[in-house]
């Protein structure tokens, strides 16, 4: 997209001054991000749609919004200070120490439960990192890794098998008025 100072006549937020840097910002070798964001504030300024400037330019509402928004609060030089695209927060110390947290018990590191939670883990990791994500970002993270919190239920089969090889099995009480225990005991002769 061509711009000419000549398409600026009537100027809706831009000074003169701010039009002219952005302009000439427009005709370096910008990366295609950069270059959209001073399209869209130059587009709101000749009087053009969010509409019309996403149908231009093929951006989306929100980023058309934001830098329109730019635009009409005369913060047309800050073009270049925020960060392209999302920002990355969860870096590779990061995943290193989940892998590790996961790895041991929590008790190991003073919590009174056996097992981690994706919502600990994340409870945790934040006091460390100073960095909060979900738990379900935190349960996106283990998968990758092959990993998850989520406590594998053993069959009646598997109960019975372990009865069997415990020798011993206790059940809880039938009702409040009379106690029931069921004991069973291996009668194997040696």
């Amino acid at each position: 997209m061509i711009f000419e100072i000549s398409d600026f006549y009537e100027s809706k937020f831009l000074t003169p001054c701010q039009r002219q840097v952005l302009l000439k910002n427009l005709q370096a070798n910008l990366q295609p991000e950069y270059r959209r964001r001073i399209e869209i504030m130059l587009l709101a300024d000749m009087g053009k749609s969010q509409t019309q400037i996403c149908k231009i330019l093929g951006c989306s509402q929100e980023m058309a919004r934001y830098w329109i928004t730019v635009a009409q609060l005369g913060l047309a030089d800050k073009w270049q200070e925020r960060p392209i695209g999302r920002p990355k927060i969860v870096n590779d110390q990061y995943i290193q120490r989940l892998k590790e947290l996961f790895s041991h018990s929590p008790r190991k590191y003073g919590y009174a439960f056996s097992s981690w939670t994706s919502q600990w883990l994340s409870k945790h990791l934040a006091t460390e990192f100073g960095i909060e994500i979900s738990d379900r970002h935190i349960n996106r993270l283990l998968k990758q890794m092959g990993l998850s919190t989520q406590q594998k239920r053993s069959s009646k089969k598997q109960a019975t098998k372990d009865t069997k090889e415990t020798g011993i099995r206790i059940c809880d009480l039938q009702s409040h008025s009379e106690p029931s225990f069921h004991w069973l005991f291996n009668h194997h002769a040696n």
